[in-house]
């Protein structure tokens, strides 16, 4: 396993070397590594590895954290795991550019892009050859509890791609010379937090005192929830198991169900009358 060089190192400055300064040493050895004009069998592992290290220390939260944890804060797949199934691997990621399969370039999809807008360059004919064609699906949430089913066409051929339940923003699935990037839409009633979902239940002041027996939504369809005398707003009531399907294991987070009361905004007169005659006997 290759070692990776200090990235102070590969740009050739101090650790102390200002953004004109690393922004300045990248241009030089951008220029002489670049895989178009330098045809050395490691120009291009080269221009890799220093375009790596500017994206990294150009970034002043990015360069902070690999000044304390050095290359491990770098690391695209820290956040990221996968499994195989059949021909596609599966990859879910949290959190952040770095967490989604790949590096933020300061907003430059990848190195090559960072070349062009320094040179004025054309579209290098290297970088094409070497892009992976990216295709985004946008599919409800309901889709993603339970999984899906879309269909991709990729160089005049029909693929068919299967969604796995439980799947979220970012989950990748990757299919011979092609990935998929998955983005689920939000939904009006449930909010997700990991596989955890939420939903605000709205039930009346009288119910919320007396008790009652209301029905909610879930995932898998109406379940009736108990509410027990004496209910407060904001009460959170937890559903184990009636959360989203677990990507890579068995089982499923679990739903949360936060009781709001509604307070009528207007009252019929007996409705006040009966209220008056409950706070007097308080």
């Amino acid at each position: 396993m290759t070692t990776k060089r200090d990235f102070y190192e590969v740009l050739g400055v101090a650790k102390t070397a200002s953004a004109a300064e690393l922004k300045k040493a990248y241009r030089q050895q951008a220029l002489k590594y670049h895989p178009d004009r330098n045809k050395a069998s490691d120009a291009a592992e080269k221009f890799k590895e220093i375009s790596e290290a500017y994206e990294v220390l150009a970034n002043p939260e990015k360069r902070q954290a690999y000044d304390q944890f050095g290359h491990s804060a770098g690391d695209p797949f820290a956040n990221a795991s996968s499994y195989r199934q059949g021909p596609f691997t599966y990859t879910y990621t949290t959190g952040g550019p770095a967490a989604a399969g790949g590096f933020d370039f300061g907003g430059f999809s990848d190195p090559f892009e960072i070349f062009e807008s320094f040179f004025g360059g054309g579209r290098s004919p290297f970088r094409q050859a070497r892009q992976i064609p990216r295709y985004g699906l946008r599919i409800e949430f309901m889709e993603a509890a339970k999984g899906a089913e879309r269909t991709i066409i990729h160089q005049d051929r029909e693929y068919k791609i299967k969604i796995p339940a439980g799947a979220d923003d970012g989950t990748r699935i990757r299919f011979n010379e092609f990935y998929v990037t998955i983005e689920v839409k939000p939904d009006r009633r449930f909010k997700r937090d990991g596989n955890d979902v939420f939903i605000d239940e709205p039930i009346s002041f009288s119910q919320a005192a007396l008790g009652a027996v209301v029905p909610v939504p879930t995932l898998d369809g109406e379940l009736k929830l108990k509410v027990q005398p004496g209910t407060q707003s904001g009460t959170l009531i937890r559903l184990r198991g009636q959360g989203m399907p677990h990507l890579q294991a068995r089982g499923r987070g679990d739903q949360y169900v936060r009781l709001i009361i509604n307070i009528p905004s207007h009252l019929t007169r007996r409705q006040r009358q009966l209220l008056e005659e409950f706070e007097s006997e308080n």
